[in-house]
């Protein structure tokens, strides 16, 4: 079965700067001009989109969803997500959905690159706009094609000019997240998810979208441990080092009006194992404040305040409980210390 997959890149030539598609056709690899702006600079951003763009449209269509029979299921991830490609009023559908953990966050992956793509052609002229928007169409095209022929639906067509890779292995280019459209962040997330009703399932990946909402405000001291975690973990204190994490709920919380989870931890370095402390210490939870599930202008305005600050912090970790951590309306609910 062949899936499209493009790669592209940037050449200059004769003043300009081309913007080349390549991929694997049935003569072998194929380039093609999709545009040509004026200047590199012009050209590296809308690159590295379409790159995205590409790699979170194709993943999904070429690998099985073995959540339910492993590695030998025949079930296959939806592909409304490519309808995003050719129109921009269908990328609201990137937005929702409760299918699974890692096609709703690789559908929030899509919808990211499309609007850097749309930022970065914002400075180009109109023939440029419509070249790209071109491109995306032969895109979704294919890929729909593909995945037709794949099961059965058409039969398969070889034209010169058809994009191919390998079922299950496609080849993207993509920096960033790429490690969330690997096979061990799939699996990762589907354990996840194991066990988990449809409506829990569906309540898990609302508050996932939260969480990320809200760590795109954040300013840089956040950090995204995970779907489901944001931390802000600053250097200094250099004999005790504390961290603040935000902790989206889960389907075993013991109160269902208590979902999320604020907490400060602890690390322990132990000066016996040799390596980076960074690489050697132990983290332990200090205090918790067990919440409803917040506003994202809470959880931005939390880190904002936390902003990296280590003494802040600590500070915070002193807090008894029935107390709110100063300055914010998060009351410490229990100390592990």
């Amino acid at each position: 079965m062949g899936i499209l997959v493009t790669i592209y890149s940037q050449h200059p030539n004769r003043g300009k700067v081309q913007i080349l598609a390549t991929h694997q056709a049935p003569e072998g690899v194929s380039s093609s001009t999709v545009t040509s702006v004026e200047t590199a600079e012009l050209a590296n951003p809308i690159v590295d989109a379409l790159n995205r763009v590409s790699a979170c449209a194709t993943v999904p269509v070429s690998v099985w969803d073995t959540r339910k029979d492993g590695d030998f299921s025949t079930d296959h991830y939806p592909t409304a997500h490519l309808d995003a490609l050719a129109a921009v009023e269908a990328r609201a559908g990137l937005l929702s959905g409760t299918h699974s953990i890692w096609y709703e966050r690789v559908k929030l992956l899509l919808h990211e690159a499309l609007c850097d793509l749309d930022n970065a052609l914002s400075a180009v002229p109109a023939p440029v706009r419509t070249a790209v928007a071109a491109e995306l169409a032969t895109e979704a095209h294919e890929l729909r094609a593909a995945v037709a022929e794949g099961f059965g639906e058409v039969e398969p067509t070889k034209h010169e000019h058809r994009r191919l890779v390998e079922w299950g292995n496609p080849l993207v280019a993509i920096g960033g997240h790429a490690d969330k459209l690997n096979r061990d962040s799939r699996e990762h997330m589907n354990t996840q998810e194991r066990g988990l009703s449809s409506l829990e399932r569906a309540e898990v990946i609302k508050d996932m979208r939260m969480l990320l909402d809200a760590y795109a405000l954040c300013g840089s001291n956040a950090y995204l441990y995970d779907e489901f975690t944001i931390e802000d973990d600053p250097h200094g204190l250099e004999e005790i080092r504390y961290y603040l994490t935000v902790e989206a709920s889960w389907p075993e919380s013991t109160s269902p009006d208590e979902d999320w989870v604020v907490a400060i931890g602890r690390w322990d370095i132990n000066p016996n194992i040799p390596g980076n402390e960074d690489e050697t210490a132990t983290g332990e939870t200090v205090l918790t404040c067990a919440i409803p599930r917040p506003q994202v202008p809470e959880i931005v305005a939390l880190f904002d305040l936390s902003g990296g600050n280590a003494e802040r912090i600590a500070a915070w970790a002193k807090t008894p409980v029935g107390q709110p951590l100063h300055g914010t309306n998060f009351v410490v609910t229990q100390r592990l210390d």
